[in-house]
């Protein structure tokens, strides 16, 4: 199985705006929905990749934990559901239903969104301030399927309440390891790297 990292975004860089459907409700979501929150948290991922399945319980505990917070949560999946049907809208409805998620999961079907926001690999976290400025993209913590290491959320959630508590994050950001982005044919976006084999 091929580990494909973050980009890493610059810090600083500006969300980008995107229209999207939500997979459970069809209702359309864009970055103005979440305006009255303090920041935003993007997810990218996928329900076949093993990465996610291994940190899906805390993905969930995410969306419970900050549900009273000043904190918008979303999760976008931009896999070509052709040859991952796992990946497709009516999938993605039965993993939101199946882990109970309290946020929308956003369906990206031409994955330009994905391409905005450099997204590389599932699981990819991006975190905005207010100013909706780039504050934190990398990993959840240090586990990894089959490492040993719990899932705890550590990496993230320290920087969530950094920005909610209006403190600078200093600490070091590691880049998310997943299984690649699954592109469609003819669409990869020039930062992609094709794996020797892909999971």
């Amino acid at each position: 199985m091929p580990l494909t990292p973050s980009t890493m975004l610059p810090l600083g860089t500006l969300a980008p705006n995107f229209l999207l459907p939500n997979v459970v409700s069809g209702e359309t979501i864009s970055l103005s929905t979440f305006a009255s929150k303090k920041a935003l948290l993007v997810i990218f991922l996928s329900r076949h990749c093993p990465f996610v399945q291994h940190i899906k319980f805390e993905l969930a505990k995410l969306g419970e934990d900050y549900r009273d917070r000043n904190l918008g949560i979303i999760a976008i999946s931009a896999n070509d559901h052709n040859t991952h049907p796992d990946d497709a809208p009516e999938s993605l409805k039965d993993f939101v239903q199946e882990l109970d998620l309290s946020y929308p999961l956003l369906f990206d079907e031409t994955q330009k969104t994905a391409k905005n926001f450099f997204a590389a690999c599932t699981p990819d976290f991006f975190l905005f301030d207010a100013n909706r400025k780039l504050v934190y993209r990398g990993q959840l913590d240090d586990s990894r399927p089959n490492n040993g290491i719990p899932v705890t959320g550590s990496d993230l959630r320290a920087a969530i309440e950094d920005v909610l508590r209006d403190r600078i994050i200093v600490r070091e950001q590691k880049p998310s390891i997943g299984c690649n982005i699954k592109w469609k044919p003819g669409n990869e976006p020039v930062y992609y790297k094709s794996p020797a084999v892909t999971a």
